[in-house]
């Protein structure tokens, strides 16, 4: 805490330093039309350094086109810039003669040339078109070598952690496009931290859609944003990529190697990698990679060792069609011990359960996609994907576990050793067909979806338990078991859209109908001891059974857009059916019927280019599994069978969710929030009893009363303190509550669950010099319970860390990652508090071409993942396998042919855009 609040007084007084030293300016005026005088929102305005044309500062016009630049500049003259699509660019040089200076009313003229063959400069670092957030590339100033990762890192509210997850004003990235292309599929850290940022112009943000709800102008079904990066036309062609390996202490190791051909619309990337060292997807060991493994899988369960291989094609094949497609191969190992120690809490005792086991886990995969888009003609388009994955895993499993009474006796006990082999074949296949008519967005689309998976296992099992007590036995299991599963579904939809006034209001009408069929056969043999075969079959733990779910879903929706509102209201009709057949047991057959209504509702206000707000409310309905439905006996652990419950009803739950995000790109702030709220009728939830010697038996039941509520809060402000530092402040609040209604030994209880998380960063930036990031989160929960029996609970979890990067000397790089967590609330034996620090130099050779690093991880050798889980039935400390301290020397080259100059020189000035 003492290194935080140092920390803390040092970049104070660093801004105080600095501000002394410039002059404060705040420029105000309004834009307006000169051909019509009408004000011009979502102008873009800023100021540019005449020395070297450094960004200074910028802004958004409002509604009324009025717009403020506020900043501080050591320059004491400054070029200001109009920008806006359709008007010509103004430009005006500004002597800062006053704190404050109001330039009145600026007329910008209109671009007659204007046409979509005209060339149009753009180098504003800002851009806003319709629902598209554009940003300048050039504009935002990085390190030299700078990838994608440390570009969106400077981008007005966009945050990246440290695993590459990416948030735009608290929106998750679902899909990030390379010239509106995917780039190695759904993995966005092999786009982030394997481009860099001197091949990109432009970085697009809209919000994420379907190919087809693009090509309609529908809006989007969801909240993700989508980010597409374009390259710059003279950096489209050539090839480039990187290799990097490097080896360490206790045999560690990791090698990466990834090639890209670029030539126009056609691209190859070739990519492929090993380690040891739990990076289960595709890293190069780059620096700012290296800490990514901090909160995913190098403080994750086990060690695992993994190989991969990829293949990315891209191209436009003519001017109608484009295809684009990948394939993955994916090898790993992961071994892991795990140690628990449960706390069983019954209404009148409590009992102790421990348990340990070892397991050893290998799997291989072979996924490939393709994409084909066809536009046959400007109303007609086509969109064809399908995908196949290959699968095939070994699993050695042994374990242990034993339970006791509140006197520490010893109630029943149990070990089990298995090997388990399977392959999975699945294939999927989405197409899209949609048709277009009129100017006034009416359109028809048809959607069919069609999966197969496939699944056979084989097992062996042997296994002893002992039950003590006033009934004392012993199962003893040595078997062998066949699976055979097999999912088919067939999905099909029809949309048509009619519109009512223009484009502002329309109406939807839907359909869709969906069939899911499951096959399921398990075969169990007993060992028979006289052959020593597995012959002998055990009905009791083998399964036959075919499963379909059908249901046909009629619909309607209301859509309005106009200005700054989006809405829409739509609601469905469920017809469902669900039929089980069992070969074995037939007179375990049901079929049953369900109907029921379904409602979606979203509204979107933006009150400014900054601003917006949105709400929704949808009302679902969600069946039983077939698990909990067939009320068929699993025996298949011997201390706790299951049975499931025909008479269970569908769940109902109503949701509600309310989000507000502001950013002020001129001064640097992001506001975003979100409050969610949702209430469950019919909830189906496990029902075990507990006998004296501790053996369960579950089912499930239907409750009403629960319900569950989120929330987040965040602000950020970052200052610009001169032209070379900028201070960013963060502040973070969630919480969670809940109300659960479940069983404990047959008695229904409810409990209230709440969390608090309050959290804290600051990023201090010194360009070329250093980056220093501390930060703190501590977590709050309690658990009150409405039975006397349950002893309400409350924990509280802490962490603090500090980022730091320095840059000088020129061509040294020394990052550094601490963490400190303190846990207080685990039990006996397990570690409570651990310091978590990762370095790592590097050094530039070969015309900064190579990189030299050496990294220590968990420097201090204590890492650990120790847990509590806490709920109304029980209290549960378990620790597992982590990967611990090891040092590593690694070396890694990259290289670049595209452009004219063979990437060896400056990036020229930002090309000319076409509208």
């Amino acid at each position: 805490m003492k290194l935080f609040l140092t920390l803390v007084v040092m970049l104070t007084t660093l801004t105080s330093f600095s501000q002394s030293k410039q002059k404060p300016f705040a420029i105000s005026g309004t834009i307006i039309t000169a051909d019509d005088n009408q004000p011009l929102e979502s102008a873009t305005v800023y100021l540019q350094r005449v020395k070297d044309s450094s960004l200074v500062t910028y802004t958004i016009t409002d509604q009324n086109g009025a717009f403020s630049l506020e900043g501080k500049s050591y320059d004491a003259t400054l070029n200001m810039f109009i920008s806006y699509i359709g008007y010509k660019t103004y430009t005006k040089r500004l002597t800062i003669t006053k704190e404050k200076i109001n330039l009145g009313q600026i007329n910008l003229q209109p671009d007659e040339n204007l046409l979509d063959e005209v060339v149009v400069k753009a180098t504003a670092p800002v851009t806003i078109k319709k629902d598209t957030l554009e940003f300048n590339v050039n504009s935002f100033k990085t390190k030299k070598d700078a990838n994608v990762e440390d570009l969106l890192k400077k981008l007005p509210g966009v945050e990246v952690d440290e695993n590459g997850k990416i948030t735009i004003n608290g929106n998750d990235v679902s899909n990030i496009y390379v010239n509106g292309k995917p780039f190695f599929g759904d993995d966005p850290t092999i786009t982030t931290r394997n481009l860099t940022k001197d091949i990109i112009e432009k970085v697009q943000i809209t919000d994420t859609k379907t190919k087809s709800q693009a090509f309609t102008g529908e809006e989007s079904d969801n909240d993700n944003k989508t980010i597409n990066l374009t390259i710059k036309e003279d950096k489209n062609k050539g090839v480039f990529g990187k290799a990097s390996a490097g080896g360490g202490t206790d045999e560690r190791y990791e090698a990466a190697a990834m090639v890209n051909f670029f030539d126009n619309d056609q691209r190859v990337s070739v990519l492929f990698g090993g380690n040891n060292i739990n990076s289960a997807g595709f890293s190069f060991g780059d620096l700012s990679n290296m800490f990514s493994i901090v909160g995913g899988g190098g403080a994750g369960s086990g060690i695992t060792t993994s190989k991969n291989a990829g293949l990315n094609y891209t191209d436009k094949l003519s001017d109608k069609v484009e295809l684009s497609a990948d394939y993955f191969y994916k090898e790993s190992n992961t071994e892991n011990d795990n140690a628990s120690q449960r706390e069983n809490i019954l209404p009148d005792s409590r009992y102790f359960t421990d348990s340990r086991s070892n397991s050893v886990v290998d799997n291989y995969e072979h996924d490939a996609n393709l994409e084909l888009e066809v536009e046959l003609d400007s109303t007609l388009r086509i969109d064809f994907e399908p995908s196949f994955t290959y699968g095939k895993n070994t699993s050695m499993n042994a374990s242990m576990e034993e339970s006791r009474d509140n006197d520490d006796f010893v109630t029943n006990e149990s070990q089990s050793n298995s090997f388990s082999e399977g392959t999975t074949n699945n294939f999927r296949n989405d197409l899209d067909i949609t048709k277009r008519f009129g100017a006034k967005g009416s359109f028809i689309r048809v959607s069919i979806t069609h999966g197969i998976r496939e699944a056979n296992t084989e097992n062996f099992l042997n296994s002893q338990t002992e039950i003590y007590g006033s009934n004392p036995e012993t199962i003893t299991r040595d078997q062998f078991t066949n699976g055979e599963q097999k999912t088919s579904t067939l999905n099909t939809g029809v949309t048509y859209r009619i519109p009512l006034v223009n484009e502002a209001l329309s109406l939807d009408l839907k359909y869709d109908y969906r069939s899911d069929k499951d096959e399921d056969v398990k075969s169990t043999f007993d060992l028979n001891t006289a052959t020593q075969e597995f012959t002998n079959f055990n009905e009791a733990l083998s399964t036959d059974f075919e499963y379909k779910n059908d249901r046909s879903t009629p619909g309607i929706r209301i859509n309005y857009k106009k200005d700054k509102i989006r809405f829409n209201f739509g609601g469905s009709y469920i017809y469902r059916t669900l039929e089980n057949k069992d070969a074995l047991r037939p007179e375990l057959n049901l079929k049953r019927n369900f109907e029921a209504l379904e409602l979606y509702s979203r509204f979107t206000y933006r009150f400014n280019p900054k601003s917006r707000m949105f709400a929704r409310y949808s009302l679902d309905n969600n069946t039983p599994s077939l698990n909990q439905l067939q009320p068929f006996e699993d025996v298949n652990d011997p201390l706790n069978t299951i049975i499931g419950n025909p008479s269970l009803e569908p769940t109902t739950t109503h949701s509600l969710f309310f989000g507000f995000n502001n950013h002020n790109f001129q001064k640097g702030l992001t506001i975003w929030s979100y409050a969610g709220f949702n209430v469950s009728e019919n909830q189906v939830v496990a029902k075990t009893t507990i006998d004296d010697d501790f053996v369960r038996r579950t089912t499930y039941a239907n409750v009403n009363g629960g319900y569950s509520g989120r929330g987040s809060f965040f602000i950020s402000k970052t200052k610009r303190l001169d032209t070379l530092r900028t201070l960013k402040f963060g502040v973070g609040l969630s919480g969670n509550a809940s109300k659960n209604i479940n069983f404990n030994n047959n008695v229904k209880y409810s409990s209230t669950n709440t969390s608090f998380n309050p959290s804290l960063e600051l990023t201090f930036n010194w360009k070329d010099v250093m980056e220093i990031t501390p930060r703190y989160s501590v977590s709050f929960t309690e658990n009150r319970f409405d039975l006397d029996q349950f002893s309400n609970q409350s924990f509280n979890y802490q962490n603090l860390g500090i980022r730091t990067s320095t840059f000088v000397p020129k061509k040294l790089e020394w990052r550094n990652d601490v963490n400190y967590t303190y846990n207080p609330n685990v039990g006996p034996g397990f570690q409570k508090s651990a310091w978590f620090w990762n370095t790592t130099l590097a050094y530039s050779i070969l015309k900064n071409n190579g990189t030299v690093s050496l990294k220590a991880y968990d420097l201090l050798n204590q890492n650990t993942n120790a847990r509590r889980i806490a709920t109304g039935n029980y209290i549960q400390d378990s620790q597992s396998t982590v990967l611990q301290r090891y040092f590593m020397l690694s070396f890694s080259w990259k290289f670049n042919s595209l452009g004219k100059t063979g990437g060896a020189m400056p990036s020229p000035p930002p090309p000319p855009r076409r509208f």
